[in-house]
């Protein structure tokens, strides 16, 4: 059902999509689509989520903190990786992490982009014996300027995409490297 919930998303967009459509296309009785999710929100929010997962697990399997040539080349594969779950990952280019549905899409208590920051400073941390809670801040802010700076790539059109993609990288490395 989320695959089919994404694919419809890609086509139609978030506003395009019901769950009659939802269910036609996973191949079930829209009532077995009611027996797991209340509404179409609810759909989306699960595949929001399991993006975030995806987006978590692939910076776990993919950094080796401990190997990095320098601390840069992480924030840059970091960023390459939401790069290519934008370009690849159905259904992501439109609804990334919720934020285009609702600041509060992933949990109700806080704001997406805290989640996400969250889980970054807890997975960095881990990986590098720093304190998440003394991370946290900075991740915050890094992902703030880095989301904002790819949505001039992305969303807005405004500029070349590599090339914002590239100062996205450029911004956020030289705020870490004077915050850290």
């Amino acid at each position: 059902m989320l695959e089919a919930c994404a694919a419809l998303i890609d086509e139609l967009g978030y506003d395009g999509v019901t769950t009659t459509l939802i269910a036609e296309r996973a191949g079930v009785a829209v009532g077995s689509l009611y027996q797991f999710f209340p509404d179409k929100r609810a759909v989306v929010q699960a595949l929001t989520k399991r993006n975030l997962d995806h987006f978590t697990a692939e910076i776990d399997r993919r950094l080796d903190w401990e190997h990095l040539a320098n601390w840069w080349d992480g924030v840059d594969e970091i960023i390459d990786i939401y790069v290519e779950m934008y370009r690849t990952v159905p259904g992501f280019a439109r609804v990334r992490f919720g934020d285009v549905i609702d600041l509060r899409f992933i949990e109700d208590e806080r704001d997406n982009n805290t989640v996400i920051a969250e889980k970054l400073a807890g997975l960095i941390a881990a990986k590098t014996n720093m304190p998440a809670q003394s991370l946290f801040r900075q991740i915050t802010v890094a992902n703030e300027i880095g989301d904002s700076i790819l949505a001039l790539a992305f969303r807005r059109r405004l500029f070349d995409e590599q090339e914002m993609v590239e100062e996205a990288k450029r911004v956020v490395r030289a705020y870490l490297a004077r915050e850290l």
